[in-house]
């Protein structure tokens, strides 16, 4: 069972953070069409804030290879260690991925009115970076 628990943790971790990256990148992207009928011209800048979201997938992805390769946990054992820190990794970058595609759409809406925000944007898109930074610094945390 605790392998069972492990492997799960493990596919959380990855799935989960792939899946809020994927939501996150598509909110922005779906602006960033609408945007370009309107100012075609500020693509470069759709595509910046349409890309942001997905980098909770990397995190989840690091924190994947760390579990799996670096740290190699003994799955008999810390199954249900592995499984709550997937968890936890996971869910914090499906939801972090989520919120930033939103704050990056909006960013993307205000740049396609007219306005310069896309600074600002990338400030705001940050604050929901960093609690995925966190949860992969935890996951490293939690073999220490």
């Amino acid at each position: 069972m605790n392998e069972i628990l492990g492997y799960l943790g493990l596919g959380l971790m990855l799935g989960l953070a792939g899946i809020g990256s994927a939501y996150g990148t598509t909110i922005a992207a779906n602006a960033a069409e609408g945007a370009l009928k309107k100012t075609p011209e500020k693509s470069s800048s759709y595509m910046i804030l349409s890309a942001l979201p997905a980098t909770q997938g990397l995190y989840g992805f690091v924190a994947f290879l760390l579990w799996k390769v670096v740290f190699q946990p003994d799955f008999a054992t810390q199954g249900p260690l592995l499984f709550g820190v997937g968890l936890a990794v996971g869910l914090v970058c499906l939801f972090s991925g989520i919120r930033q595609g939103q704050v990056c759409a909006n960013g993307i809406v205000g740049i396609s009115q007219g306005h310069n925000v896309q600074t600002n944007t990338l400030i705001y898109a940050a604050l929901p970076e960093f609690y995925a930074i966190l949860a992969l610094v935890a996951s490293i945390m939690a073999v220490l």
